[in-house]
């Protein structure tokens, strides 16, 4: 599609992280320096804020608030979990959309999120392809989970690791002061991909990680279970630490956590709300070993503790939104940035940015491989920590006012309705 001009729209979505405010500085800082980019807007609570015609004038907000985004956690315009339906079957969002990028001469959309957020993504860039309306589409990666497909790694996600990997550590000296048998179980966010939970494994490089692992990507049984960890009890004065995927599954795709529930609540994707299998697996602990239990869910922290941030991540994910500009600046469309790993001649890991077609990250996952599963299901091999521990290097964190940190605070004013 040739360079245009216009207005640039740049919504979130999606389940937040500690990185995605740096992807919209990135989005933000670039677009307003770009010629052919005439306004720059915030799409209040992603596609919804586009369909009510409420979104923020980011031209009316200081530098220096948009660049403390780098180091806010969390959603600065809103989230959000908006299905859009095919538009074969139901094009009555998409001309809502259309009908509102004309009004305002939208030229230019970003959409910052994961799998689902690049599937909507990808419609709309399908359906303004399609009316004849030339609008430049490109999906700017974020999610903690690191499943997006085609791309090394994904915003959010190092830094969710460390801070995962870090609580591990301090958890597994805590847990180790008595004398007495205890099971301690660890509750990590993943549904179908575990590169969160295998996390662990980088506290286990130091010495304080778990002694169990389980990913959703090898099927869980609770009979085993029950005896991995009294193999670990016996052979550890009692002690054992496990790691669990929120998403561990029976051998016949049952999420374990439904096992113990009677219903799940669905999001409007039709995913279960997972949560609760942590201390599910621990009471089973104690109702067979008759020992002391702790069940912790690692719940919101592992995605908002910007306080435990990588620098490289904070860096990707500040890069991978001016790059989704330059790219669109130059004529690209229907495409998701993707980072790509390299090493300079010192074997140092080097970040490259290149761009895919969307539909290609549009709802497909990226699983942990299979060979580094190991121990029958229950470890990390040691290629994760190769493959992990360049990403999570540095301690970036927002500056301090009064001892506590200072994150931005945008004005959000409101783009006056046509």
């Amino acid at each position: 599609m040739a360079i245009l001009r216009g207005t640039c729209m740049f919504g979130q979505s999606g389940g937040p992280s500690s990185v995605i405010n740096s992807s919209a500085a990135g989005v933000f800082i670039e677009a307003l320096e770009q010629d052919c980019i005439t306004e720059v807007y915030g799409a209040a609570h992603g596609i919804r804020g586009i369909l009510n015609e409420e979104f923020f004038d980011i031209s009316k907000e200081d530098i220096k608030e948009l660049m403390l985004l780098k180091n806010t956690p969390s959603s600065a315009l809103g989230s959000v979990r908006y299905k859009l339906k095919d538009y074969k079957v139901d094009d009555t969002d998409y001309k809502r959309l259309l009908e509102v990028f004309k009004k305002y001469d939208v030229r230019y959309f970003f959409y910052n999120g994961g799998n689902d957020s690049m599937d909507t993504c990808n419609k709309i860039s399908k359906f303004m392809a399609g009316s004849g309306y030339d609008c430049n589409v490109i999906g700017v990666p974020k999610t903690i989970d690191n499943d997006l497909f085609g791309t090394d790694h994904t915003p959010g996600f190092a830094s969710a690791a460390k801070y995962v990997a870090t609580t591990t550590m301090e958890v597994k000296l805590d847990a180790g002061v008595y004398d007495s048998p205890m099971v301690t179980v660890l509750e990590v966010m993943g549904r179908n991909a575990g590169w969160l939970t295998a996390a662990t494994k980088l506290a286990c490089h130091k010495g304080l990680g778990p002694e169990l692992i389980y990913l959703p990507e090898t099927a869980f049984s609770i009979d085993k279970f029950v005896a991995d960890v009294k193999n670990v009890m016996d052979n550890n004065a009692g002690k054992c630490l496990i790691a669990v995927s929120e998403g561990i599954k029976s051998d016949k795709g049952e999420y374990i956590a439904e096992l113990f529930a009677d219903n799940l609540t669905k999001d409007s994707f039709g995913h279960s709300q997972l949560g609760g299998v942590g201390q599910a697996l621990a009471n089973l602990c104690k109702e067979t070993f008759g020992c002391k239990t702790r069940a912790i869910e690692f719940s919101l922290m592992q995605r908002c503790g910007a306080h435990l941030a990588s620098t490289v991540d904070v860096e990707e994910a500040f890069i991978a939104g001016r790059e989704s500009v330059k790219v669109a600046c130059a004529g690209g469309t229907d495409k998701m940035v993707v980072f790509e790993r390299t090493y300079d001649a010192n074997g140092k890991y080097v970040c490259k940015f290149n761009a895919m077609p969307l539909e290609l990250a549009a709802n497909t996952e990226k699983t942990v491989p299979a060979e580094w599963i190991i121990n029958d299901g229950t470890q990390i091999s040691d290629e994760f920590v190769a493959y992990a521990l360049p990403l999570i290097q540095g301690d970036c964190k927002a500056p301090l006012e009064d001892g506590l940190p200072r994150f931005a605070k945008l004005k959000k004013i409101f783009v006056p309705k046509k």
